[in-house]
């Protein structure tokens, strides 16, 4: 079946959720490339949004999926599974959590994340306590609830009315998350980096200030990592970069390299407010996933990828750097880690991002004006190398 055929019956059948796909079908990934049906190689500096940290066809995490696809797939949580107890133990152990609940996706980590936040202040007594406070430019899922946790309009304005409790606030303004909590407000759920909205990392002081605030005020401080987490930033888990501990944080993408999965991470203290019944998921922690999980987290930790991206990270930003000097139509590098946004002058992203595709590169980017990186933890100075040079010779086009 080639391309034209394959985007024909997806145009016929298919939800179009995804508006207009680059067009491109890819057959298999090696490393850091992936290859398209008609044999053509592209560096992946996207990882399938930030799911495909170890690359692609790694050798531990094929042997741990085809291993355990011949034994069992899925059996329920209605009987214990070994995978699943193991990883929840080794998150747990490199974290600053306790318990671990697994689910589908990140958007269902932090429905339950939310709902957690809520139940705990019920089973405390304190029922009128619901409210959630986000930031604005926030990115947390596509569920009703994680929907109206968004902080971004354009995804909330087709399922009005949203669902309440939820307030948004200026990002890195304490003084505005003050004045926004009342006697309604349960938590306060952050993302460490902004990342849908053009990877915007918040600033330290900020985040310990909003730890304090939420001791002082008893509430809960959840933080999403569902694309910072697990090596991403150059720590496993961003929080580490702030010095602050949440009492609750959730995880995907990354968690298993590509096998859908979330993982809502709590405190003993809050977790305890789930009892039989309160939560659930059918396929969360089947055993093929959470193998995955344990092949991708025993691989990031044996290779030291958060290190690497940690180094590469740096490197890859003062390359940037240096290009920006060189092309105006760069005005700002931004990020952390391996999570790098590329601010543009000029409303060019899209050709920029459309140049680098037809030169054998993949990249995102973020409304009209932002280049994402994502790429793989194993990416090398070679590999960020020809990149550079190759933005380089996309912007001296333009």
């Amino acid at each position: 079946m080639d391309l034209k055929e394959i985007m024909e019956i997806d145009s016929r059948y298919y939800m179009n959720t995804f508006g207009r796909r680059t067009p491109v079908c890819f057959e298999y990934g090696q490393g850091i490339f992936l290859y398209d049906s008609d044999g053509r190689k592209y560096y992946d500096f996207l990882s399938g949004i930030a799911v495909n940290a170890l690359g692609h066809a790694h050798p531990a995490l094929v042997e741990a999926v085809c291993s355990q696809a011949r034994k069992l797939i899925h059996c329920s949580s209605l009987y214990y599974i070994g995978s699943q107890a193991k990883l929840a133990k080794m998150l747990a152990e490199v974290s600053c959590a306790d318990r671990v609940f697994f689910c589908n996706s990140g958007a269902e980590a932090n429905e339950g994340a939310i709902k957690l936040a809520r139940i705990y202040f019920k089973k405390k007594g304190m029922p009128g306590k619901y409210g959630i406070i986000t930031l604005k430019d926030s990115f947390h899922g596509r569920t009703l609830a994680t929907v109206a946790a968004t902080g971004q309009e354009k995804y909330q304005k087709p399922y009005e009315p949203l669902m309440p409790g939820f307030r948004h606030v200026q990002p890195n303004d304490i003084g505005a998350l003050e004045k926004a909590i009342d006697d309604t407000t349960c938590a306060v759920m952050l993302e460490l980096v902004q990342g849908e909205s053009g990877v915007h990392p918040m600033d330290k002081e900020y985040v310990q200030a909003v730890r304090r605030l939420c001791d002082e005020k008893g509430l809960l401080l959840m933080i999403d990592e569902i694309q910072t987490g697990m090596g991403r930033t150059g720590k496993l888990f961003a929080y580490e970069h702030y010095g602050v501990e949440p009492d609750i944080f959730t995880l995907a993408k990354a968690l298993a390299g590509g096998v859908p999965i979330g993982a809502l991470c709590a405190k003993e203290s809050v977790a305890g407010a789930f009892e039989p019944g309160d939560h659930g998921s059918t396929f969360g922690g089947n055993p093929l996933a959470c193998s995955a999980g344990l092949a991708v987290l025993r691989t990031m930790l044996d290779e030291k990828l958060p290190e690497n991206a940690e180094k590469m990270g740096s490197y890859l930003m003062g390359e940037l750097e240096r290009l920006s000097e060189k092309h105006r139509i760069i005005s700002g590098v931004r990020g952390l880690g391996l999570m790098t946004g590329i601010q543009l002058a000029q409303d060019k992203a899209v050709e920029v991002k459309n140049r680098l595709f037809g030169r054998g590169f993949l990249v995102g980017s973020v409304g009209t004006s932002v280049i994402r990186l994502l790429p793989p933890l194993i990416v090398t100075r070679d590999d960020i190398d020809n990149f550079v040079r190759t933005l380089d010779e996309v912007l001296a086009s333009l």
